[in-house]
């Protein structure tokens, strides 16, 4: 986050440049804790929808897509990512 930034800018800010979709934010639906070098990371994941935009990777990642729950789970993903998704009620459907 910026100095003075809200979640909301921040997250929206954040998602055009990482994926190039503008979004509406929505409602908080949980928040992790990382392991930093300083400290720790708090990190707060809100409900989006998609308002424009076409979804591509960011300059930190080689790829990006919409995938269902059954090719999720064959993704590779940080540690307790999908378990964290499932208790907030935020996996794909299908």
């Amino acid at each position: 986050m910026e100095p003075g930034e809200t979640d909301e800018a921040a997250v929206t800010r954040e998602l055009v440049e990482e994926t190039g979709l503008s979004v509406t934010v929505g409602r908080l639906v949980g928040h992790v804790e990382r392991p930093a070098p300083d400290g720790v990371f708090r990190i707060f994941d809100y409900e989006c929808q998609v308002t424009s935009g076409v979804l591509r990777a960011g300059d930190d990642a080689s790829d990006a897509a919409w995938v269902d729950s059954a090719t999720l789970h064959t993704l590779p993903t940080t540690d307790g990512l999908v378990e964290a998704l499932s208790d907030w009620n935020c996996l794909p459907r299908g």
